[in-house]
């Protein structure tokens, strides 16, 4: 049942009456999430690098952006495995312990895709990465939710998505500064990529912390210990969808987050394609010297990455702030219409380094979605039930998503079959990631579906 007394407080800052505990649970929940974020960015930046000395010999630039979007797809289908799998554990063994075993899982095999070896081997690396990743964001937002009072909720969840900027914007940095090592001849090109995977692994020594201190929820700990006198089942996907409440929320949530995560993965994440690939036709256009042309793309690549998650910590926060006044429902969908305009206007536009403020504009309203992901999800659901059901929407939606980046690579290459020169190949991305962001309609769609949730209690 829920109980619909409304959540006193919500409004006020939700800092405000923190325990020392409650912090500590919010900062390892957060830097689980962030470095999290940090090894999906190293992939995103460092994918056609590491392609590029890992395929075969002679392909395009097209062919390689083809290949990283397979590869993309096939760590987005590990993401959702792993959402599918921990999402579950989480509730039936524990929020705390699941949160360090996902986080040990993805920063190991980040670590081993500096190892790869070819194709494959860095394929089967980036699916087990997606395991670990995948698993991340439920348990660490139910552990939050379960943890810290009902008044702090909205915002400590919203923040810690904010947060997750950090990690992407750390990548950016890290990416510039092995950039200039690359430009120095510190270190080779070709092993560029290597080092930023290696860097990716660190987080794993975060699971010393989270083991020590880290406690189980109270109210998870009650609630399992009469689940198991009563009979009633955690984290399980029969009893997931075996009411019709859940099972509305469950597949209408899952909606809402493919929207938002094709958005970003099949578009978003691709505008370090559009602006490494229009800044090395400009600088050709201008004669560089080839040798220099690389490290200054790079540079210009890392400056879009940085922008981009600057603006999407801004946006996060914004929605919290605004789903906290009107409603979860109506910001989704002010949320879902901006991204959609935003990603038209900025792959039709973007011309070069004057344009690269353009980035910060479209993270804001692209990330702005997850803060209100991170919100939203756990609020659909029981205590029981909650970091399944909110893995399932995040993560498995991914099976569905994973097919953006495809569908982006495929259509990207029909409309390039007729180009003729870089400027024509450019173009032809531009209005395949035009073309995709349709699907932000999807998300307005399915928020018509699911219930008002702003100053309601979680349902137990």
């Amino acid at each position: 049942m829920t109980n619909e007394t409304p959540v006193q407080g919500e409004n006020q800052k939700w800092w405000n009456g923190l325990t020392g505990y409650h912090w500590f649970v919010f900062a390892m929940a957060s830097m689980a999430w962030l470095f999290d974020c940090l090894d999906q960015q190293i992939f995103i930046l460092v994918r056609k690098d590491a392609l590029k000395y890992l395929l075969p010999p002679g392909l395009d630039s097209n062919q390689i952006g083809a290949y990283a979007a397979y590869s993309t797809s096939i760590f987005m289908i590990g993401w959702a495995t792993g959402g599918l799998i921990f999402g579950s554990v989480g509730d039936w063994f524990g929020r705390a312990k699941t949160l360090t075993i996902t986080v040990l899982l993805y920063s190991v095999f980040t670590g081993l895709s500096a190892f790869s070896q070819g194709w494959v081997s860095f394929a089967i690396f980036r699916f087990i990465t997606g395991l670990g990743v995948g698993g991340v964001f439920g348990v660490a937002v139910t552990l939050v939710a379960d943890s810290l009072p009902a008044r702090s909720r909205t915002g400590a969840l919203g923040t810690l998505q904010a947060l997750s900027a950090v990690g992407n914007i750390s990548s950016g940095l890290i990416y510039m500064y092995v950039s200039s090592l690359v430009k120095s001849e510190t270190i080779a090109a070709s092993e560029s990529w290597k080092w930023m995977f290696v860097i990716g692994a660190l987080p794993a020594f975060l699971c010393v912390f989270l083991q020590m201190k880290l406690k189980e929820p109270e109210a998870w700990v009650k609630a399992r210990a009469e689940g198991k006198i009563t009979g009633v089942k955690f984290g399980s996907y029969f009893a997931l969808f075996g009411d019709a409440r859940w099972r509305k929320s469950a597949l209408f949530g899952m909606m809402l987050c493919v929207a938002g995560i094709i958005g970003i993965w099949g578009i978003g994440f691709f505008a370090p394609d559009l602006v490494r690939d229009v800044i090395t036709n400009n600088l050709k256009e201008k004669g560089v010297a080839e040798e220099l042309i690389a490290a200054e793309a790079s540079k210009w690549v890392a400056i879009n990455g940085i922008l981009q998650n600057i603006g999407a910590f801004f946006g996060m926060l914004s929605f919290t702030y605004i789903a906290q006044k009107i409603g979860r429902r109506p910001t989704f969908v002010i949320a879902f219409l901006s991204a959609m305009a935003i990603t038209i206007i900025y792959f039709q536009t973007f011309n070069g380094v004057q344009h690269v403020w353009m980035s910060s504009v479209m993270g804001f309203f692209h990330m702005s979605l997850f803060a209100g992901f991170a919100i939203y999800l756990p609020e659909l659901f029981p205590i029981r039930l909650r970091s399944t059901g909110t893995s399932f929407c995040y993560n498995v939606g991914r099976y569905l998503a994973a097919t953006g980046p495809v569908t982006l690579g495929l259509l990207q290459l029909k409309l390039a079959e007729n180009a003729k020169t870089p400027a024509d190949r450019i173009d032809a991305f531009r209005d395949a990631c035009s073309y995709m962001s349709v699907v932000f309609l999807i998300g307005i769609i399915a928020i018509a579906f699911l219930p008002e949730t702003k100053g309601k209690p979680l349902p137990e």
